[in-house]
């Protein structure tokens, strides 16, 4: 009779090392020893370091400074001449994110934790197979487990070379011409980009616009930067084929009642990313899923199975790092018998980082539209305002939305230079409970870009005046 397999107890297992699964094991280390995490990933660090935020965001900042020099003489300067060193620029990527990498390694690998490298599968509601084979049982366990390229349906997109985002933060080289599938965030972030350095550009969407988290008015704004800036645009589209012909890539789709083939040297897919739960088996835990292929969780973040929960990507409903975050805050520390406050997502904020940028908080017009919601709203341009058109940054507007019996701040917009900056002034006002008058007894500073706040307050405080 062969011996019982050894199975390694832990009071709580997280899967996933990024950014909610850090955040879950710190949290629920701070109310037990004996915290496991595994990653079978080949590098730690998670999406947002390695493969995300940070890289995306460092060549982003590098191409907008590009676009800024050869404008220069907007500014009154001679800069003549000013280009892209891909090698110097991928080498300032790396040693970034190496920084920022090695402190998650450095924590992941700290005593405080028992790190697993490995990938992980589900045999039981609270037991886990590791891919050596050994079984770990956790009396809580927390998936973190992010998300994956989403690669739909498209005839012959699995016949070619295609390159992921992955492909498009590794370069070290200006690829000479890419064809951009798909108008989401990092569709349109990673398309500018490459516009900027130098790759002739062609962009396919679709939906009537690019954005489609945003407002149609925000991405309006951004679609006509893009077209200045070159990319050639397409929305409203429906995607017929993808092929190869002599190492050259053709897409052929449908718009405005014509069938259109385009081509380039490269294809980028950029139609989305898919929660990660492919391999865990989640039906031995009983785990259910959402329609969408996210973990269904309460509030608490718990799933269907009581001792197991979910945050991030994986989680959703929003791919945001922040949220990935708290969510893994609130699972570490409900999941080791702690309670506290579920995510009020009429509070999010959200930011896109194209030139001009899209930052919303608190509830988006549509929504106040669509729960019946009495309110207020008014706008100003950036092309009206003192410190934008000293910046040569008119493009774009500032948006608040206040309740119109009471003034509260119930959500605002900015689309514009820096807009992921001038949003957190509003985002701490929807937060904290501020009112449109509550905002005007701030002092605001001339000449800001921040100021700007001031002319949709003072307007609708106006309204709520004569009401």
């Amino acid at each position: 009779m062969s011996d019982s397999p050894t199975i390694h107890h832990h009071a709580c297992i997280v899967i996933g090392g990024g950014s909610g699964g850090y955040a879950a094991a710190r949290t629920a280390r701070d109310h037990t020893d004996d915290v496991a995490i595994i990653d079978g990933a080949d590098e730690l660090g998670g999406l947002c370091i390695l493969r995300g935020c940070m890289p995306s965001k460092t060549l982003i900042y590098s191409a907008e400074v590009l676009h800024l020099a050869r404008m220069a003489d907007r500014f009154g300067l001679d800069i003549p001449h000013a280009q892209v060193d891909m090698a110097k620029l991928h080498q300032r990527k790396r040693d970034t994110i190496g920084e920022f990498a090695d402190y998650r390694n450095t924590q992941l690998h700290a005593d405080r934790f028992t790190l697993y490298r490995s990938t992980a599968r589900f045999v039981g509601p609270r037991r886990i197979q590791l891919a050596d084979g050994r079984l770990l049982e956790g009396s809580k366990i927390i998936l973190a487990t992010g998300s994956r390229v989403n690669h739909p349906p498209v005839p012959g997109l699995d016949q070619v070379p295609v390159w992921t985002s992955r492909d498009i933060l590794d370069l070290d080289e200006v690829p000479a011409s890419v064809i951009v599938l798909g108008g989401g965030v990092v569709a349109c972030e990673l398309t500018q980009f490459l516009a900027r350095i130098g790759t002739e550009v062609t962009q396919i969407q679709r939906s009537p616009h690019i954005l489609k988290e945003a407002s149609p008015e925000a991405a309006t704004v951004v679609e006509a930067a893009f077209r200045k800036e070159g990319v050639r645009l397409f929305t409203d589209t429906r995607l017929e084929s993808i092929s190869q012909v002599d190492q050259e890539i053709h897409a052929t789709f449908e718009h405005a009642g014509e069938s259109i083939t385009v081509t380039a040297a490269h294809l980028f897919n950029a139609l989305g990313r898919s929660p990660n739960t492919e391999g865990l088996n989640l039906e031995a835990a009983g785990v259910a899923l959402r329609p969408t292929g996210h973990i269904e969780t309460d509030p608490e973040q718990r799933s269907s199975n009581p001792d197991i929960y979910a945050a991030g990507d994986v989680a959703g409903p929003h791919e945001i790092v922040h949220i990935a975050i708290l969510q893994g805050e609130i699972a570490g520390h409900h999941a080791c018998g702690k309670h506290g406050d579920p995510i009020n997502y009429d509070h999010l904020t959200s930011i896109i980082f194209t030139d001009p940028q899209v930052a919303c908080t608190g509830i988006p017009e549509a929504e106040l539209r669509a729960r019946g919601i009495k309110y207020l709203s008014e706008d100003y341009p950036f092309d009206d305002h003192g410190k934008s058109i000293l910046m040569e940054a008119k493009s774009g507007y500032v948006k608040v939305h206040a309740a119109r019996s009471t003034g509260l701040i119930l959500g605002a917009e900015c689309v514009g230079k820096d807009a992921s900056e001038l949003i957190h002034a509003l985002s701490v006002a929807v937060t904290l409970g501020a009112t449109v008058q509550d905002l005007l007894k701030v002092h605001w500073y001339h000449p800001t870009l921040s100021e700007i706040w001031t002319y949709p307050l003072e307007d609708i405080a106006a309204r709520l005046a004569e009401s």
